[in-house]
Parts: structure tokens; sequence; C-alpha cells
């Protein structure tokens, strides 16, 4: 491996003392891990992580999925039909995977143990900031879209539970959505998001994990066996233009993003090497795109042109095998939300006693008071968002926007800044090469974020 001269700004702005800290706050609940010594770096290191190749794929895929895949039937009819999207899934999941590797090339390059902190330490003080700021907008902007999911779902189930004709809207105030999204939240989702530690909500993955592959076997068998009163509307063929297929984009990065969790995952490897990182990578999406091609394209066929945001709101209320697939979103969303919101709470600590200019050891007496002010106002911004914003798929098309920075842009920065301090005098085709491929992911993801940014503007905004 080629000499490294890696931007060392990072220690500019903050005390060096917070660097394990904000690793242990960020990295996965699954995974147990810390920064790693020089001698540590190497795969023979006295404390290498405990993380099994199997291990590390199953979670890889338990970050990649999630209730994100309830929205791939609507990117089909986005981009135009099967072929259009199956052909869009299978061209990104190159350059996903990709940037999975530059990001543990970075890490190993960096010996940094966090998403943010590889940039931070590859690419300096100002894309660190950025790099935070953009992981506390979508961690907000998802758990909007969770809450989303739960009025989504409980609207379907209250329907049955009160005998409410299809599709009419209830005039009992405890079964109105605002109430039960709102009560819903105060119960559990609250008291989950208080607490500073989320260690316990490991136990919650594995349930999650059952509910995503419950939910496609369900929409894969109701394709094979449709009920009677389903009736699909116009399969599409072809895209209406090709900037359709392009709208289609946000939806599948915000179901791949995983990207902020892979690397506290490839730093707990037994053996966190380049090549073996490359496989647990290739094998997590290969299953992860089966999954969600499942979805989309059964999902797709079922319903044609008139599949919704959500597939499963295409069901009819009374089905219970799609009420128990609509329960499993509600508890995967419930324990899902406590965990994004941890994220965010911590990189929003973080860069406030950054700003401060106070290391996390000499603030600690104030921690819980401002964890629980931090808690509350995420939480309630949040809930009221979700209250007003009652379109899943305005939602995800923004936050897919910003999922692209994580998949593509950020990656592709650091892979550049990587080539660019290595200490050669002459460099080869390859270096060149690396450099073009980084500027490529930097463009693409570019223009996703662009593309979503000016969709949300003018047709969410001035329409």
């Amino acid at each position: 491996m080629a000499q490294f001269s890696i931007n060392n700004d990072y220690n500019e702005w903050s005390s060096s003392t917070d660097a394990g800290e904000r690793a242990r706050l960020l990295q996965s609940p699954c995974v147990d891990t810390a920064p790693k010594t020089e001698s540590e770096a190497s795969p023979g290191g006295p404390d290498r992580g405990t993380t099994s190749t199997l291990g590390a794929i199953f979670i890889v895929v338990n970050a990649c999925l999630g209730a994100g895949l309830l929205n791939f039937p609507a990117a089909f009819r986005t981009a135009g039909g099967v072929a259009a999207g199956i052909s869009l899934q299978m061209s990104m999941l190159v350059f996903i995977i990709s940037g999975l590797v530059i990001l543990a090339y970075c890490s190993q390059a960096s010996n940094e143990g966090t998403y943010q902190e590889v940039v931070w330490a590859v690419c300096g003080k100002l894309t660190g900031v950025l790099c935070e700021v953009a992981i506390a907008v979508y961690t907000f902007g998802t758990c909007i879209a969770f809450l989303i999911i739960i009025g989504d779902q409980q609207d379907k189930i209250i329907a049955v539970l009160a005998k409410e004709p299809e599709g009419t809207n209830s005039s009992l105030w405890y079964t109105d959505r605002k109430f039960t999204i709102s009560l819903t939240a105060f119960l559990f989702i609250l008291p989950l998001s208080i607490p500073r530690e989320i260690g316990f909500q490991k136990y919650a993955s594995f349930l999650s994990v059952l509910g995503t592959w419950y939910v496609t076997a369900i929409i894969i068998i109701k394709y094979i066996w449709p009920d009677n009163e389903m009736t699909p509307g116009d399969i599409l063929t072809r895209p209406a233009s090709w900037m359709s297929v392009f709208n289609a984009m946000p939806t599948i990065c915000f179901g791949f993003q995983c990207h902020v969790s892979s690397v506290p995952v490839f730093n707990s490897m037994q053996r966190p090497e380049l090549k073996t990182w490359g496989g647990v990578v290739t094998a997590a999406m290969v299953i992860a795109l089966a999954v969600y091609l499942g979805t989309g394209i059964c999902g797709f066929l079922t319903f044609g042109a008139a599949v919704d945001p959500d597939v499963l709101l295409s069901y009819p209320s009374t089905d219970m095998a799609v009420a128990v697939a609509r329960a499993f979103i509600i508890l995967s969303v419930l324990t899902s939300y406590p965990i994004l919101h941890f994220c965010g709470r911590a990189v929003v600590e973080g860069l406030w006693l950054r700003y401060q200019g106070t290391p996390v050891e000499e603030d600690v007496g104030r921690e819980r008071q401002r964890r629980v002010l931090q808690t509350l106002v995420w939480f309630l911004l949040t809930l009221l968002l979700a209250l007003f914003i009652p379109d899943i798929g305005k939602v995800i098309s923004v936050i897919g926007g910003l999922a692209a920075c994580f998949i593509f842009i950020f990656p592709g920065l650091c892979l550049i800044q990587a080539k660019l301090s290595e200490m050669e005098e002459v460099k080869p085709a390859s270096w060149w090469a690396l450099v073009g491929y980084g500027v490529f992911l930097v463009t693409l993801g570019a223009f996703i974020f662009g593309q979503t940014t000016a969709n949300a503007i003018f047709v969410n905004v001035l329409a």
C-alpha cells in the first residue's frame, strides 16, 4: 500500500479525548468495537474484533433492510416497469458495493472507526462537519418517515377493528390518525428514546429482520395467488421519459443505505481485510437485492400503476395475513426510531460540544439535561411534521437524496483525497483511474441529490 499523508484537520476543532466517546455513541448497537491503535490495525492485532464473516453479513443485511422496502413497488412504477426497475437496481448495486469497499479502505488508512470520523480524517474539517450535519438531517427525516409508516399501518388495522368501510374517514376521535400516531409515539417511542444507552435494542433486531422477510413473502404469495377483490392497474412496460428512471433513484438509495453503519461493522470483524470485506458486502447486497426485487416486482405486478407509495396500503384492510405484516412493520419501526434518534442525537451532541470547546469527560454533569432536552425537541418536531405530511413518498424522496450523499458523494471524496495524499512522484494508470472513479461517484451522488432537492422544492412545496 502506498504511503499516506491523511488530512489531520480533525484535531483543529476538538480535543482528541472525545474521539472514543463519539465512536462508541455512533457504532451499531449490534457491534462491539473501539478505535484501533497502530498495533491493533493489522489483522493479527491483540484486540481484534469478535464478529465473524457470517455475522458481518447478517449485520450489514440487517442495517440495509427495513421499512424502505414498502416503497419499492412504487419505485418500479416510477422507473417505468419491471425491466427498467431491475436494470436500474443492478447498475446502481455496483457503485453501492464499491462505496462500502472505499469506506473500509479509508478506515484502514486513517485508523478511524466510524463513518464521520473517516470523513473528518481523510477529507478535513469542512467536509467532516457537512457529513455530521447530513447524518443528523438524514436520521431526523427517517424518523419522520417512520412515524408516517406507523400511522399508515394503524389506519388499516383500526379500520378492521372498528368495522369501518374501506376508504372512509373515521368520525371517532380515538380512531383519528393524528391521535393514534401521537398516542403510540408518547407511549412507546419517547420512553425508548430517552435512555443514554440503547444496547437493549439489539434484542429486537431479530424480530425486525423476521418481519421484513415476512412482508416480502406475503407480497410474493399475494402476487402468485391474488385475492378476487384486488384489481391491478395498467402495467407499465417502458418509462415515460428518461428522467422518470432517475426519479426512482432516491428510493433505491434509501433502501440500500447502510454505509454509515458499515465502518463500525468492518472494524468489528475478526479479520478486517479489504478482500474479506468485499465478499461480505457483496453477499449482503445480493441478499438485499433479492428481497427488494421480490418485493418490488411482485408488488408492482399485483397493482400496476395503481400501487400506493406504501405497498401495504394497496391491500384490503380485512386481509389477516397482510394485517400481521402491518403489525411486524409497526414493531420494526417502533424499535428502529430510537436507534436512529440515538445516532442523530450523538452527532448533534458532538457538534455542540465541539462548538463549545468542551471535552466529553468535562461535561458529564449537564449531559442528562441536554440529552432529555434534545430528545424532547427531536421527538416533538418529528411528530408534528409526521402529522401534517401524510405522504410517505415525499419524505422518502427527500431523505433518499441525502442517502445518495452517504453512498456516493462522501466515499467518492474520500477516495479522491486518499489518492491525492499518496507520496508517489510518478502516478500509475490505476491512480488516475481511481481518482476518475471518485469524481464519477461524487458527480452521480450530486446529480441524485440535486434532482431530489429540485423535486422537493418545485413539486412538493410550490405545487
